[in-house]
């Protein structure tokens, strides 16, 4: 190559490394800039959220068990279904109940008859008690005649007015008045003994009150319970699901039915890693998105609690972090998060959906422990409350029913037509 082409080539070299050097020092500081920036908003926004994408929805799953054993007659209620609370899910065949029951209210009216004539049995032996009161005065009488009479003949015995055998007689019977009056004595003793046995079982109580009563009542009680809990009823408002009962089954008590869900008392539990809980605090504001309606569906929650251990730890078989070889493993918490009530209506979810959640953790002044008991039950219902509504009203009235009629009895019974 000649010296002038060498020379023709070199400012077109220097040319390049310009250009070179100009497009690395503009991409460096794109670079800068970029990084400057995401330091910026990690500093500024980034730092102020921490988000999961671990994160599952959550409710009671309320297992429908009967309370009693039976036979399956009638289902009233099938999966995905929405039932109201008090409504019929499951009925049973009433006749072992119904002859139960019958047995109990028998059982509580011969109890009342029973219990009526104990009280009506204190006239009685309080009269036996007067008649043998009346006994020992007469055989006193007896004891005090028998009495002068053998004095009288005792005195007469020197003077041969009155025989050997005459006094020996009156001595006799003085002995046999002084008998009879002990045994009038005696009896006066056991009849007051068995009026006050009488009036131990009576004294202090009324016939509804009586414990011989009241224990009856309560077997009329249960065989109404049992009787009433024949009908299976939804607890809650909810939809069905796991339905397993069929007709005729023969199930016993506490076995597994069906499940009522009450979708509108999701919560929704995240579960961050231990590195992310620093800064999460009670009352921070949550965004979830479910997959479910994707991003264009966005709810709003809010931090009600944090969990007091790690999946780990209550699993089934907890990690032996003690024993052999060792990997550390970032664990987990569930933070429970709140929904807002309003939206659950307009889009609702089920248990079990995945969610993403992102935390606001830019205000660090809330607990994070709940502080206070809580102040009201977490769920309650009361359709369970009305199965014995009736069964008082059905006490009093075979209580009243037999107490007119054991009154009756005790009297001599109906009075006679004229």
């Amino acid at each position: 190559m000649s010296e002038a082409q060498q020379q023709q080539g070199a400012p077109s070299a220097q040319g390049g490394n310009a250009k070179r050097r100009k497009a690395l020092t503009i991409l460096a500081a794109c670079v800068a800039v970029a990084g400057i920036g995401w330091a910026g908003w990690e500093w500024l926004v980034g730092s102020r959220y921490e988000d999961t994408d671990n994160a599952y929805v959550q409710g009671n799953i309320i297992q429908i068990t009967p309370q009693v054993g039976g036979t399956v007659a009638s289902i009233y209620a099938d999966e995905t279904d929405f039932v109201k609370a008090g409504e019929t899910l499951v009925k049973l065949d009433p006749a072992d109940a119904k002859v139960a029951l019958a047995q109990a209210e028998a059982a509580l009216g011969e109890t009342v008859r029973q219990v009526r004539t104990l009280y009506a049995n204190n006239g009685a032996l309080a009269a036996q008690v007067a008649l043998r009161q009346a006994d020992v005065a007469k055989a006193q009488v007896d004891v005090a005649r028998a009495t002068d009479d053998f004095h009288r003949r005792e005195a007469l015995v020197g003077n041969g007015a009155v025989s050997r055998e005459e006094l020996n007689h009156a001595q006799t019977q003085l002995d046999a008045a002084r008998s009879t009056l002990a045994a009038a004595q005696a009896a006066v003793v056991a009849a007051r003994e068995q009026l006050a046995a009488n009036q131990a079982m009576t004294s202090g109580t009324d016939v509804e009150q009586h414990p011989q009563v009241r224990a009856a009542a309560a077997r009329v009680r249960e065989a109404w319970l049992a009787y009433q809990r024949s009908v299976l009823v939804a607890p809650v408002d909810g939809y069905v699901a796991k339905r397993t009962v069929q007709l005729g089954q023969r199930i016993a008590a506490g076995t597994p039915l069906m499940a009522i869900v009450p979708l509108n008392q999701v919560w929704v539990d995240a579960n961050f890693k231990e590195v992310q809980l620093r800064n999460i605090r009670i009352g921070q504001p949550v965004t979830l998105t479910a997959d479910l309606y994707g991003r264009h569906v966005e709810y709003k929650g809010t931090v009600a609690g944090l969990g007091v251990g790690t999946g780990a730890a209550f699993s089934l078989l907890p990690a032996q972090n003690a024993t052999g070889n060792w990997i550390k493993v970032v664990q987990r918490v569930p933070v429970r998060i709140a929904l807002d009530a309003q939206q659950l209506r307009e889009h609702p979810l089920r248990v079990g959906l995945s969610m993403i959640a992102t935390v606001n953790v830019g205000h660090t002044d809330g607990p994070t422990l709940a502080e206070a008991p809580r102040a009201a039950a977490v769920a309650q219902t009361q359709v369970f409350a009305e199965q014995d509504s009736g069964a008082e009203a059905e006490v009093r009235r075979i209580i009243a029913s037999n107490s007119a009629a054991a009154g009756l009895a005790v009297h001599g019974g109906p009075p006679a037509r004229r």
